[in-house]
């Protein structure tokens, strides 16, 4: 009887133990640093980018542009902390040319992302209840956006509206399942006045691509450029690592407001 007492209290121990693990897991670690223009000019109220290495690849400062997991505005000094669940991260950060806008860099924007001595992504490890200063990262770079896709994943092509005139400043998004589930994982560059865009993704394989003049949720503003409702299915694009698939057309249309039009409401 003694023994199976003993065996009971183990077990008991051991699920303990398990549960407590596990809740551990789930308890934030932070993140802390701070991003300079130069050695002495901070990236005063920028854009701090986070990436979960969990949820997609590495960011790239040019072959394409992952869409971040989370993001956090920099202070004037330009120093930021934020909590994160347990996970290995890349962190850069974008200081605008014009107004505040979350998404990709546009011509002028100054971005830094966090890099190692090989010129690759640095990782930071996050764990529970603990605390990472990845100190202070400097030498941002003006972004000069490019059409180019030499050597790059891409998928090429045009935004018009229902009358077949090019949509410009409009964004792309590729998601790696047909519905539009959690968040998308690469955005274009915004489309060019004859409504050209280049989605750059980090390898081959089938995306289902969404478009919307705005980056991020939420209900649509009157005037902001969709391509449907949810039911509707999303574009299907196949493209080969290395590659470039152009000709895409995609038909965007502008949301009148709430309750004005049954066909493109989000």
């Amino acid at each position: 009887m003694k023994q199976l007492f003993v065996a009971f209290f183990c077990i008991v121990a051991l699920l303990t133990a398990m549960e407590s693990a596990r809740a551990d897991a789930f308890q934030p670690g932070t993140i802390t640093g701070r991003f300079m223009l130069t050695p002495q000019t901070p990236m005063s109220d920028g854009l701090v980018y986070i990436y979960n290495l969990a949820t997609g690849p590495e960011p790239s400062r040019d072959r394409y542009w992952r869409v971040p997991d989370h993001f956090k505005q920099l202070d004037r000094d330009g120093r930021f902390t934020v909590q994160l669940l347990e996970g290995v991260y890349c962190i850069g950060a974008i200081k605008r040319n014009g107004p505040p806008l979350i998404g990709p860099p546009q011509k002028g924007d100054m971005f830094l992302l966090s890099t190692d001595g090989n010129g690759q992504p640095r990782k930071f490890t996050v764990k529970s209840n603990e605390t990472v200063d990845m100190g202070v990262i400097s030498g941002a770079k003006p972004f000069a956006p490019s059409l180019d896709t030499k050597g790059l994943t891409a998928i090429v092509g045009t935004i018009r509206d229902a009358d077949g005139k090019p949509e410009a400043g409009v964004l792309v998004f590729a998601f790696p399942t047909p519905t539009v589930v959690g968040k998308p994982l690469f955005v274009s560059d915004r489309s060019a006045n004859d409504g050209k865009f280049v989605l750059r993704v980090s390898e081959g394989g089938t995306y289902y691509l969404k478009l919307r003049s705005t980056f991020g949720g939420g209900p649509p503003q009157a005037g902001a450029i969709l391509d449907g409702n949810k039911e509707q299915p999303l574009h299907r694009v196949t493209v080969k690592t290395g590659e470039t698939t152009p000709g895409v057309v995609l038909t965007g249309k502008r949301f009148p407001g709430r309750g004005r039009e049954q066909g493109i409401t989000q």
